[in-house]
């Protein structure tokens, strides 16, 4: 949804909304699609700042490792595994948490991970030091972090996977 325009994609989640709504997707409030250009624009301008390569506008969303929170936000779900060495690490950024609370302005908790952009080498630090999420917060009982969230700003590999069906 990402890559539509916002009246687009206002229009998308309306249609899902009414035609699935229980989804996750149709619980989002009125103005996300807003929220959610506004982070990207926040994401892309930090990675730009640590020098990361764009090559896209929004970037493909994926999580480090399996989230089974992140699984029940889908029907018949299932996840694809690729190896961080088939990507062009200058072309990945990452958020300790999903990107929309981690730079929400009502989300003032001080822990250190709140309001930054990670690199590879960045993140990992971040997860030697906290662990993946989803391993001690899969529930949310501790904050919104349920996962560690990964930006792909480069079609090169994800095209390799993307039409793929088992």
């Amino acid at each position: 949804m990402s890559e539509l325009s916002i009246d687009e994609a206002k229009s998308t989640l309306e249609k899902i909304k009414v035609s699935k709504p229980n989804s996750q997707s149709a619980q989002r409030h009125d103005k996300y699609v807003e929220y959610r250009h506004n982070c990207e624009n926040i994401i892309r301008s930090e990675f730009e700042k640590k020098g990361g390569i764009i090559n896209r506008k929004s970037p493909h969303y994926m999580v480090i490792g399996h989230s089974p929170w992140l699984s029940t936000w889908f029907e018949d779900s299932a996840y694809v595994k690729i190896p961080i060495e088939e990507f062009n690490l200058k072309t990945i950024s990452f958020t300790y948490g999903d990107s929309m609370p981690t730079f929400s302005p009502t989300i003032n908790d001080g822990k250190e991970y709140r309001k930054k952009l990670y690199t590879y080498d960045e993140i990992l630090n971040i997860i030697e030091k906290y662990g993946l999420p989803q391993d001690w917060n899969d529930d949310g009982k501790y904050g919104p972090e349920r996962y560690i969230e990964a930006h792909i700003w480069s079609d090169e590999t994800i095209s390799k996977y993307r039409n793929i069906t088992n």
